[in-house]
């Protein structure tokens, strides 16, 4: 597939580092275009299946998939300024909607970011939640201690989450289909408390992780 992630920090890096291992083309698009040329030009330095380039909002066309990987805000922002070139397209929103302090989330209850993401892009647009309970630091390396990230998703149509879901297992990482975009209230939630144990607890560094496990 053509996977297009709009931003150039750590969670791209992470998120096309996971792409390109499951052999899937990357174009790195970004509002610094010097920041996603160096972003394109380190992954293309690493052994991996799949090809890496910078680009600009072009790319968007050629897409089968793009990947929002900038904060919640921008996100929402550039969902309604992209929507009507992505018809048809899978939009995968990573954000989470917390305030500075690590405290709250900034939406309001009965919401997410994902479902205003959506609404932002229009009904033409297949958004799904995703990424958004993993660290960039563990994306990088696909694991923690040794055990494949899980990577939620939350979509409202069955055949988009299983699209997104490809991409995950590609990547070498854990698929954990939630059901409906609604879920993603859930996801930033959970994610809201694990950022927030980064700074309680001590010593996890953001390298941990949240892991469905049965016997």
């Amino acid at each position: 597939m053509n996977i297009t992630i709009v931003g150039a920090g750590n969670m791209a890096r992470g998120i096309a580092t996971r792409a390109l291992v499951g052999g899937h083309d990357v174009t790195i698009t970004a509002k610094d275009p010097d920041k996603a040329v160096q972003l394109a030009d380190e992954l293309s330095e690493q052994d991996h299946g799949g090809q890496v380039a910078a680009g600009d909002e072009s790319a968007l066309d050629r897409a089968d998939i793009v990947v929002l990987a900038v904060p919640f805000a921008a996100a929402e922002q550039l969902a309604a300024s992209y929507g009507p070139r992505l018809g048809g397209k899978v939009l995968i929103d990573i954000s989470n909607p917390v305030d500075g302090t690590l405290d709250a989330l900034v939406v309001n209850p009965g919401t997410s970011a994902a479902e205003r993401i959506a609404a932002a892009a229009g009904e033409q647009v297949r958004v799904v939640k995703a990424f958004n309970t993993t660290f960039a630091t563990t994306l990088v390396s696909g694991h923690v201690g040794g055990t494949a990230l899980d990577v939620f998703l939350a979509g409202d149509d069955e055949a988009t989450r299983k699209e997104v879901a490809d991409l995950v297992a590609s990547g070498e990482l854990n698929p954990v289909d939630v059901g409906a975009l609604k879920h993603a209230r859930e996801l930033e939630g959970f994610q809201l408390l694990h950022m927030a144990l980064q700074i309680r607890e001590g010593g996890h560094n953001w390298a941990s992780t949240i892991k469905s496990v049965a016997p």
